[in-house]
């Protein structure tokens, strides 16, 4: 009876605990977050970003090809007229609604690939944490890219 229960129950318990044990020997991994942030790999693809021209102008010429290579359908692209007196972008059109759901979003990157211009940009930002669902779609005016840093990066 007694040898069952030390086969049994104690054997795999001291089992566990040298594994244990051998762990705790080892060097840490531990990353002291948000102090100290670990270097991302070459091909990371997180937060989405509208790029601007160094003059300013959007790039996106709201042609929707980000919208229709994307596999999650997160994308929402809404086009209009460039006129004289109110210019976005260098073509013929601009977005004038433009959204990602980043609920929905996989980061797959076939948005960036497909834009013509270069507009969207995964770029390495992956602090996207929110309280509320509804702060989880970016609209254009959090995607664009401030005109202090355009032409960085």
């Amino acid at each position: 009876m007694i040898t069952e229960i030390v086969g049994d129950v104690i054997r795999p318990i001291l089992g566990g605990l040298s594994l244990t044990a051998r762990r705790l020997r080892r060097d840490k991994a531990t990353v002291m977050y948000p102090e100290e942030k670990r270097e991302l790999p070459p091909r990371t693809r997180w937060r989405h970003v509208l790029a601007r021209y160094e003059n300013g102008l959007e790039k996106c010429i709201g042609c929707s090809l980000c919208a229709g290579a994307c596999p999650a359908r997160c994308i929402y692209v809404e086009a209009a007229e460039n006129t004289d007196e109110e210019r976005y972008s260098p073509g013929e059109r601009y977005a004038k609604r433009y959204e990602i759901n980043m609920i929905r979003c996989i980061f797959c990157g076939f948005c960036q690939e497909a834009c013509p211009t270069g507009a969207i940009v995964l770029r390495k930002d992956f602090e996207l944490a929110n309280y509320h669902r509804d702060d989880f779609i970016y609209t254009k005016e959090m995607l664009l890219e401030p005109l202090a840093i355009a032409g960085e990066q």
